[in-house]
């Protein structure tokens, strides 16, 4: 067991410990169900996030009869930090998450979910397991939530300059004037930028910027895939979401009353959700 980070109010039954990776320990939460277990579902935080970013999400998919767990990557929060950039390759990222799904998993397979920048780190994953040959699928199915196919040349160059020169808080800083009022939301979030390493968030930046889009390897792969967005997701386009989601051949949702964070604007319709595609998978 580990301390949690942060002060935010967390639900009892999140247990908190850390899976040894490449890049040092990475903290994570997990959630069992009260009753037998469906399966194992593994959700991966997206740019300058962690794993309480999936706190209100993980208790309704146990309660679905699901074990839930979620991490925080290289460098986000409490997980640990390698120094230097060339530590925050897409590969790098995705070797984690294969290391942190087969250790919770414990041989079995596991439905993986990656919310934006984690949506890129999840196919990746995906790709890189089947390209290994294992006997038996790491993966069940794949989630993209809030992500696209592939990078987005120049979105995140302005902010990457900044924080490069200024640190972690410059970008929060931006929407945070000294002196305004702050939520306990906005002081974790604070916190976490705080804490987070500055060779992540430029990692993370570079591989908004220049990963190709891997649809086609994706589709090849014939692993069950779900689309899915908040109606009012204003960080990845929504057309692309959409349009990824035909050229995947995958499963489209939109979850009503969210945005980017559908995992925190609606967590009782994104669980609801991901039951429904996994039920249609396992």
């Amino acid at each position: 067991m580990t301390a949690p980070f942060g002060g935010l109010a967390l639900a009892p039954e999140l247990e908190h410990f850390t899976v040894d990776t490449a890049a040092g320990p990475l903290t994570a939460f997990r959630v069992l169900p009260a009753g037998p277990r469906r399966g194992v579902a593994l959700l991966v935080p997206g740019f300058t996030g962690s794993k309480e970013d999936f706190r209100l999400l993980l208790p309704l998919i146990a309660a679905h009869g699901w074990e839930a767990v979620s991490y925080s990557q290289r460098g986000q929060a409490d997980s640990a930090a390698p120094v230097g950039i060339e530590n925050y390759r897409l590969e790098d990222f995705a070797a984690d998450a294969i290391t942190v799904a087969r250790f919770v998993g414990d041989g079995g397979p596991v439905h993986l979910v990656g919310h934006s920048l984690g949506g890129l780190v999840a196919r990746a994953a995906l790709l890189h397991s089947i390209s290994q040959a294992q006997s038996l699928a790491l993966f069940t199915d794949l989630t993209m939530l809030c992500s696209g196919p592939g990078g987005r040349a120049g979105v995140h160059a302005a902010n990457a300059a900044l924080v490069a020169e200024q640190g972690t808080l410059a970008v929060w800083a931006l929407d945070h004037p000294e002196g305004s009022p702050l939520t306990a939301d906005d002081v974790f979030v604070r916190d976490r930028l705080i804490a987070s390493s500055v060779d992540n968030i430029l990692g993370g930046a570079r591989i908004l910027d220049s990963t190709p889009d891997t649809t086609d390897a994706v589709r090849a792969s014939t692993v069950p895939t779900l689309v899915a967005h908040g109606d009012a997701d204003d960080a990845w386009p929504i057309p692309s979401q959409r349009l990824m989601a035909e050229q995947l051949g995958a499963q489209y949702r939109v979850i009503p009353q969210a945005g980017h964070l559908p995992n925190l604007d609606n967590p009782g319709f994104t669980a609801a959700m991901l039951d429904d595609f996994w039920a249609s998978t396992s």
